[in-house]
């Protein structure tokens, strides 16, 4: 039950018979990790062994991985360490809901940077002169907020919404006024897209699924959210059963949520 899996460049290794690995996940790891840009930061709730967590960090995304399983979480650890990511992931063993909330604060008031330098090569034996230390090519300076939330935990990831519900009104000794000067225009930093999974039944169409999984995630921020809202797409991942299909709803977190006061 002991496993090595190559995934995006990364090498995962993990006990089957403890943590959460599907292999039919696999384009759906890529296509949320193409969203992510260098210089990012992403927060990603249910991390599990890192499939999103480990290859944005390949992608120089800073990134805030948190899993509740010790048994995940250590593998979490481990993978880092083999992938030699640990400059931009940092691994969490935190309940979920509270996670959202903390690393959001820890993000505002965490100064972080990392200079990127070039590849250099190795002394020869013929020429063992030691090599001068190289100059970075640039600096990557972490963001103060998520460009990016990741919830894969289908089966109750939706749940955790309400976390998000005065997520700038609760950080200690920073009024959310200061916070909400990140997010003028002049800055271009926009409020973080949320990536939440969760299933549903299926058809033809989705259309029926996409309206019922909007109802579900305005219930738990008490905000509407439509499939009309501009940045919102129900993503259609996969079957699970015959009449029961996995979805990824992504949306950008409304001003009304973030700063509601609570």
């Amino acid at each position: 039950m002991n496993v090595t899996v190559s995934e995006q460049g990364c090498t995962f290794k993990f006990d089957f018979a403890k943590v959460y690995w599907n292999t039919r996940l696999h384009t759906e790891h890529e296509r949320l990790c193409d969203l992510f840009h260098e210089g990012d930061a992403i927060c990603d709730v249910m991390a599990g062994v890192g499939p999103f967590a480990v290859p944005a960090g390949k992608r120089k995304c800073f990134v805030y991985a948190n899993d509740l399983n010790p048994e995940s979480f250590n593998c979490l650890v481990a993978n880092i360490k083999t992938n030699k990511v640990g400059d931009f992931v940092r691994p969490f063993n935190a309940d979920g809901h509270a996670f959202i909330r903390s690393s959001a604060a820890d993000l505002l008031n965490t100064p972080h940077s990392i200079p990127i330098y070039p590849k250099t090569k190795k002394p020869s034996r013929t020429d063992p002169k030691p090599v001068e230390a190289p100059t970075p090519l640039k600096t990557l300076v972490q963001p103060r907020t998520f460009a990016h939330y990741v919830m894969n935990l289908p089966a109750s990831a939706i749940t955790f919404l309400p976390s998000f519900v005065g997520l700038y009104t609760r950080i200690p000794d920073l009024p959310a006024s200061e916070i909400r000067k990140l997010f003028t225009p002049h800055t271009d930093t926009q409020l973080p897209m949320i990536h939440v999974h969760c299933f549903s039944t299926k058809s033809d169409d989705n259309v029926a699924e996409a309206k019922s999984i909007c109802a579900e995630i305005s219930r738990q921020l008490g905000h509407e959210i439509t499939p009309e809202t501009p940045d919102v797409r129900i993503y259609d991942v996969r079957d699970v059963a015959p009449k029961k299909r996995m979805f990824c709803a992504s949306f950008r977190l409304p001003e009304e949520v973030a700063f509601r006061e609570v």
